[in-house]
């Protein structure tokens, strides 16, 4: 492959956020004229029954004449997100001190004290089943 090829493909700044299961890659790239642009790539790690991995990928690739436009959306969003929720994930599954057997326990002294239970609290028992991992 010519030197060209290769410096169409070379990374001139690469950031990683690695994010439980999930790792994403800011890459800034050259294209073939010599103008930046940025991909971004979503890796996550899957898990075959005979105990072996793989990774999907999902990549966007963002242009300069984008960058506005989109920066501004990102931040709508996300400004959005964490004013009607805040900014503690809810889901325990993404936690990273969340025990099962805290919130077990707690489930259990609430039954014994006996408070009543929705059909919502006995779904929420369930919601440590991880289901992409079966």
């Amino acid at each position: 492959m010519s030197d060209h090829g290769m410096m169409e493909k070379e990374e001139i700044f690469s950031k990683v956020l690695r994010a439980g299961r999930r790792t994403y890659f800011f890459d800034v790239r050259a294209t073939k004229a010599g103008d930046y642009y940025l991909t971004i790539t979503e890796s996550k790690k899957f898990t075959n029954d005979d105990g072996s991995f793989h990774y999907k990928k999902h990549k966007i690739y963002l242009y300069k004449e984008d960058f506005s436009e989109f920066n501004e959306i990102l931040r709508e969003m996300t400004d959005y997100i964490i004013a009607e929720k805040g900014d503690e994930v809810i889901s325990e599954r993404h936690q990273k001190d969340f025990k099962k057997e805290d919130y077990s326990s707690s489930n259990n002294d609430a039954i014994e004290s006996n408070e009543s239970s929705t059909d919502s609290d006995s779904a929420e028992k369930f919601t440590d089943i991880n289901f992409e991992d079966i």
